[in-house]
């Protein structure tokens, strides 16, 4: 197995993924915001900077042109896309994967895996669209408030994250669940109704469990949330009304080895959702009751701090 290396944007026309994505829209895009697209990669550092007036005027394109570009590539709008413009080719840390070789020393592997984690959490932080997080957040939230239920799904290593999730909302006080057998998956999506929601984790986005439970707790009303590859067939049938995609990429040979880094960007999509929902939750109920937990659960110390 060979290195591979994918450095960090610059002026020379390396492009990290951000900019691919672009490239990979145009054909998609109206003329005027193609051209818009192909200002973007021919100078994504002054893009990044300069004001919508001069951006209009060296793309022969109206403001208002621009602005519907950066709607159209996913993000929020000028300013949202050009934050995570400005964090692609201004990064201090190079966006690099680096595979791991049979024959790395421990040492290498160190390097090799940390770097590849800190790669993938940054390329995450510049390409995830604020929008479908909100969405996701606060559905949760309007889920919790109401008393309705939340199921996360997922089979393998993907069933350890919702697990996971399980356990941070189930601190929250929600009515949770982590469902991690197929047929167990499939009962539970069949008992959900308008209002619930259900969290579908997978890294590779083929298991045919999760594709069918996403699909039935849709059919049953519920609200669901996927994160995945956005690529994938699950990513795909995220796309229809009624889903929320939280599309997680990296470039990790999940067929190889066990998967560390989309685990982790897994993990870290639930630590952003935890987040969200808690800081919407009311704090007069919610902090008591962490407060309380945290209490009680000292008691089951052996020892403890003086």
């Amino acid at each position: 197995m060979t290195t591979q290396m994918t450095t960090r944007a610059d002026d020379t026309g390396a492009m990290p993924m951000m900019l691919d994505r672009i490239r990979a829209a145009i054909p998609a895009l109206p003329p005027a915001e193609q051209r818009v697209a192909r200002l973007v990669l021919s100078d994504a550092r002054s893009f990044a900077t300069q004001p919508v007036a001069e951006l209009a005027e060296r793309a022969h394109v109206s403001k208002p042109t621009v602005v519907r570009f950066c709607r159209s590539v996913g993000y929020d709008g000028l300013a949202d896309f050009k934050l995570k413009l400005a964090g692609s080719v201004n990064e201090g840390v190079p966006f690099v994967h680096r595979a791991v070789d049979e024959d790395d020393k421990p040492g290498d592997l160190v390097v090799k895996v940390i770097d590849n984690a800190v790669s993938a959490l940054l390329k995450y932080r510049n390409a995830a669209t604020s929008h479908a997080i909100e969405q996701a957040i606060s559905a949760l939230a309007q889920a919790c408030r109401d008393g309705r239920r939340i199921e996360f799904y997922g089979v393998g290593n993907s069933g350890i994250v919702a697990m996971d999730a399980q356990h941070k909302f189930f601190r929250l006080g929600v009515h949770s669940a982590a469902c991690t057998d197929g047929h167990v998956q499939v009962m539970s999506a069949t008992m959900l109704g308008t209002g619930d929601c259900a969290v579908v984790f997978s890294n590779s986005g083929r298991s045919r469990d999760l594709i069918d439970v996403a699909d039935i707790a849709h059919r049953k009303g519920a609200t669901v949330i996927v994160v995945t590859a956005s690529d994938s067939p699950l990513a795909h049938a995220a796309r229809q009304p009624g889903h929320i995609l939280l599309a997680a990429d990296h470039p990790e040979d999940f067929d190889r080895y066990s998967p560390m880094v989309s685990r982790l960007l897994h993990l870290l999509i639930v630590d952003i959702l935890t987040t969200g929902v808690a800081l919407r939750l009311p704090s007069e109920s919610l902090r008591p009751m962490l407060q309380d937990i945290k209490r009680n659960l000292r008691t089951r110390r052996y020892t403890d701090r003086a």
